[in-house]
């Protein structure tokens, strides 16, 4: 079956199981999941859906979010909308809803926004979240593009070509900041152009002609910091006009005082202040690393995943991205991703430590192959986490694979990546460092590597009870009654309620996650 017709029978087969294109109210996508605003959640077949061969799972959020992988799902989301398109086209007028079917559609809508886990803190992570995942795409190709130009300038080879491959690669980094403004202003509910408008200021050459508190200001100073600051300012501004400002004069006064106001702000007192937040996280995590590199790394590769679960590895994006601005990569991001390796050797523990249950074993070997990319979900999910001790054991590995990296940017040997989102095997295009990309591809190796095994042996030898043991090492094909009696995996598990939407990693998220774990 060629690609398109394959991608068209994924989505063909995904609608009519979330009721359909009348049930749809917003298609969207991140780095490996489809994401469904739905109007009625009880009109969805999870049993269905999560049999389907490319899914790898489903997730209950904000949105319906079913699990594809990277690339599947950039393929798929289209062809779910040209559907629903199709569908929505050829269907009769729909007849005039009386007042009682509006007051229980609402009585639905509302029972469904209480159910949610939705705290004030990681509505605003998510919010964040939202603001830097879609430009992990541009992200990723400008950062292979620049691993690309450094191994042709060091190898000395087509020299005519690499000015251009530079350009490419710094083009987007030098206005990060305007997109960092339009996607805050978007998230925020404010005018994007205007967010842009404002951020825009922050990179523009003329700012260097400019004193504020006593120093001469620099262009991009505050980065995507002091970008995110000035575009909420002017969401906030942008409102408040809209409130007080005739209607007659809006579309001239509004825009003007809030590019006005937010700017000046911006420019004596967001920039520097910015500035030095920006530069105190990167002192930071030099000094981190280069001082306690091994502990930091152990510590940081042990509670990724947990922070994942919790939604919390949000908050590291901004620092991701504030890192790669100012030193051209992150070296936070590489041990984080160690999380991911310990999680693919606990997976492979639990394979030989339950020869009879044929299912578990076929989700293992499924997933795998993705979960060496630094796709884990559906080894989190469908393995580690509904085991119990698996996944504290998955932990332990991540925690020594990031203690090994962690010790040798301690010792000298920095590895960084040049962008956020990929993880796993995935990651190695995307390394850099300061002691030459083979040095920088061995460490990161060698810490994939410690990762593995010491995620396999602490699973083997402390991941499995007796108990645990005597119930899951059976020869039986559990049905799925018996594993949600039993609270055991499924061969297409389904996340929590409310776990956090990455590009599924270190640098994204569930998700959005960040690909990663």
């Amino acid at each position: 079956m060629a690609t398109e017709d394959k991608n068209r029978a994924t989505a063909a087969a995904i609608l009519p199981l979330v009721g359909g294109a009348a049930n749809v109210a917003s298609i969207a996508h991140c780095m490996t999941r489809l994401r469904l605003g739905l109007h009625d959640r009880s009109l969805v077949d999870d049993e269905a859906l999560k049999a389907l061969p490319a899914v790898m799972g489903v997730v209950e959020d904000d949105t319906y979010q079913i699990v594809l992988g990277p690339g599947t799902v950039a393929r798929v989301t289209p062809e779910v909308e040209q559907l629903v398109e199709e569908e929505r086209e050829a269907a009769p007028a729909p007849v005039a809803a009386s007042a009682d079917d509006l007051a229980t559609q609402g009585a639905a809508i509302k029972a469904q926004q209480k159910a949610k886990n939705a705290t004030p803190f990681k509505l605003f992570l998510r919010k964040i979240a939202n603001i830097f995942v879609p430009l992990i795409p541009a992200l990723i190709g400008c950062g292979i593009i620049a691993g690309l130009n450094g191994l042709l300038v060091n190898l000395q080879w087509l020299p005519a070509v690499t000015p251009a491959l530079a350009a490419m690669a710094s083009g987007f980094m030098a206005l990060i900041a305007v997109f960092v403004g339009y996607n805050t202003a978007k998230e925020f509910g404010g005018t994007p152009i205007l967010g842009g408008a404002v951020a825009a200021i922050i990179v523009f050459p003329g700012v260097a002609n400019i004193d504020a508190f006593g120093q001469t200001l620099s262009p991009g100073q505050g980065g995507v910091l002091g970008a995110l600051g000035a575009a909420v300012l002017a969401v906030y501004v942008e409102k408040w006009c809209r409130r007080w400002v005739p209607e007659a004069l809006d579309v001239l006064v509004t825009p003007t005082l809030t590019v006005l106001i937010s700017g000046l702000v911006t420019i004596f007192g967001l920039m520097y202040v910015a500035g030095e937040i920006s530069s105190a996280i990167g002192t930071f995590a030099d000094w981190l690393l280069s001082n306690g590199g091994a502990g930091a790394g152990f510590v940081l590769g042990g509670l990724f995943l947990p922070l994942v679960m919790l939604g919390l590895h949000q908050a590291l994006i901004p620092i991701h991205t504030t890192l790669i601005e100012q030193q051209g990569y992150t070296v936070l991001l590489p041990i984080l991703a160690m999380a991911g390796a310990g999680q693919v050797g606990a997976a492979m523990a639990v394979y030989f430590r339950l020869p009879r249950n044929e299912s578990i074993r076929r989700t293992i070997r499924s997933a795998l192959p993705a979960g060496l990319l630094g796709v884990g979900e559906p080894l989190i999910y469908g393995v580690s986490l509904p085991l119990g001790r698996p996944f504290i054991t998955a932990c332990v590995g991540g925690a020594f694979g990031g203690g090994f990296v962690g010790l040798f940017n301690q010792l000298g040997d920095t590895v960084g990546s040049t962008a956020i989102g990929p993880s796993g095997w995935a990651l190695f295009p995307l390394l850099d460092g300061n002691h030459g990309l083979g040095s920088t591809i061995a460490i990161y190796g060698g810490g994939l590597l410690v990762g593995y095994v010491a995620g396999f042996l602490a699973t083997y030898f402390f991941g499995f009870g007796k108990d645990l043991l005597t119930e899951f090492n059976v020869s039986q094909e559990p049905t799925p009654s018996t594993v949600a009696a039993t609270g055991g995996p499924q061969p297409h598990p389904t996340t929590p309620s409310g776990a956090p939407d990455t590009p599924d990693g270190p640098g994204s998220s569930p998700s959005k996650a960040p690909a990663g774990v």
